[in-house]
């Protein structure tokens, strides 16, 4: 068993199979009444300085108490340094800090522990091995603990998604979008929305039930109808948001494109820090798309270096021209590269009427960001000699002038598409939400059209889209859903 929970702390990618082994071993010891306590590794893998080590659950006070060898529980919420021991054999495993959380003022709702204990893969392997042979403990699946506190009522399902988008955020406009969401931004706006709906739909139950009574007072119908209008209006302008919350959260896309041996992989190089893609002088040489995900300025970017936009008798390069312009319809900014020695070329001019002129056949509604690359090889003092040219940016990949400003004006074009997460009403960050918001402004729709045949109808409308508000915050949730959620969680949070 040693060597099993040694493994724990090897890598994420063990740790399904491994816990499933340990409970397994587990599973025949006597398990306390109610709800199992479990237990995990919360800090990184690998060797560290101190690892923490967490439970929660029923069983969290007889387990500080069975490794401490200690009659009495530490003071809630205070660190207590204490020795550590095996409870069956009394052998030392370590001393470290133990940190005690009774239920319900604790992260998941229920008694919860965490011990603090050298980081070192033999002490978190037998300190792990303690705790699983105490009665009523087991291992944690992946996204327990959290799981927990949602079942709890400690988290909506939206703070939830914020703690998930805050664990792997990697840019600091992530990081905002997400902490906005952890600390129930959202989650208290579609309160908002679901009070209000509740509140219509009372007065029109009430109205259905009692208006032959003479007790309802005249213009409920007027008022019913005029807030359900304008909580749709209010739904519809948050779903105009340019989907700026989802492509903050998982990376915009930013193409480069233009003809063969513009320089485009020595762009995606030189951006990445890295030898992202292979450099030749020989035209051709980026047959398939090449991505890179790299922090602009703090907003997240997924790089595509993309084949030279030519014909080629080559039916390997025809494909990577396709994906290519495949890529580029996908595309929320365009890093549109040309040779600044060469723009008087056919190529060239193709390149600037069918994807950098505005208004061109594939640019709609696209962000283009221009740059002449090779500014190296044009004479001193000279501009680059070619056709009328839309506004751009000099750069040469090998000397790296004018890379300062080819990142200031894509993180001015990031900004424009992820928007500021610190301003403005909190976004929608995930397809979910679009789409429960969606289906709640859709049965906000029926009503109008059921309000005049039948009112019984258009209250089944009202709580529809109530159902659909309820879906979004968790307190409706499928388990189908739920269980997706927490799967993208690591073992021990």
């Amino acid at each position: 068993m040693w060597r099993l929970l040694g493994a724990l702390v090897c890598g994420p990618a063990q740790n399904t199979r491994l816990c499933t082994s340990l409970r397994k071993r587990c599973s025949g010891r006597p398990i306390s009444r109610g709800r199992a306590t479990i237990f995990a590794l919360s800090s990184g893998q690998g060797k560290c300085g101190v690892a923490v080590i967490r439970t929660s659950g029923p069983a969290s006070g007889p387990a500080v108490l069975g490794l401490t060898a200690s009659q009495a529980l530490p003071q809630p919420r205070v660190a207590t340094l204490r020795l550590l021991q095996d409870p069956g054999s009394t052998e030392p495993l370590d001393r470290g800090l133990i940190l005690w959380f009774p239920g319900p003022h604790s992260f998941t709702g229920e008694d919860c522990a965490e011990f603090h204990v050298h980081g070192g893969p033999a002490v978190v392997s037998a300190v792990l091995g303690a705790l699983g042979s105490i009665p009523g403990l087991r291992p944690a699946e992946a996204g327990e603990f959290t799981k927990r506190a949602f079942q709890n009522g400690k988290l909506s399902l939206t703070e939830v998604e914020g703690l998930g988008d805050l664990i792997h955020a990697e840019t600091e406009a992530q990081r905002r979008q997400a902490l906005r969401q952890l600390q129930g931004e959202l989650g208290q706006l579609c309160q908002g929305w679901g009070e209000t709906l509740t509140t219509a739909l009372a007065h029109l139950e009430a109205y259905i039930d009692f208006s032959e009574d003479d007790n309802i007072e005249e213009g409920v119908l007027e008022w019913v109808d005029t807030t359900v209008r304008g909580l749709r209006e209010a739904l519809l302008a948050h779903l105009q948001d340019a989907r700026r919350g989802q492509r903050l959260r998982s990376g915009a896309q930013v193409v480069i494109a233009g003809p063969a041996n513009a320089g485009k992989s020595s762009l995606i190089n030189l951006l990445s820090r890295r030898p992202v893609a292979i450099v030749s002088p020989e035209p051709g040489t980026t047959r398939d798309v090449v991505e890179s995900a790299v922090d602009i300025g703090g907003f997240p970017a997924l790089l595509s270096d993309t084949a030279g936009l030519r014909d080629s008798p080559d039916l390997v390069e025809q494909e990577g021209v396709r994906r290519a312009q495949d890529r580029l319809a996908q595309a929320d900014i365009v890093l549109a590269l040309l040779d600044a020695t060469d723009l008087a070329s056919a190529s060239s001019r193709h390149f600037l009427e069918t994807v950098v002129t505005p208004g061109g056949p594939s640019t709609p509604g696209r962000r283009i960001l221009l740059v002449l690359n090779k500014a190296d090889l044009l004479p001193e003092g000279m501009q680059p000699r070619g056709p009328a040219l839309p506004p751009h940016l000099l750069l040469s990949c090998k000397t790296e002038a004018g890379l300062e400003a080819v990142l200031a004006s894509l993180k001015r074009e990031l900004a424009a598409v992820c928007g500021d997460p610190t301003v403005g009403p909190p976004v929608l960050t995930r397809a979910r939400h679009r789409h429960h918001l969606q289906s709640c402004c859709e049965a906000l729709g029926r009503y109008e059209q059921s309000r005049a045949r039948d009112l019984a109808l258009a209250a089944e409308e009202l709580r529809a889209a109530r159902r659909q508000l309820g879906h979004l915050t968790g307190q409706a949730g499928a388990e189908d859903i739920l269980e997706v959620i927490f799967r993208d969680f690591c073992i021990g949070k």
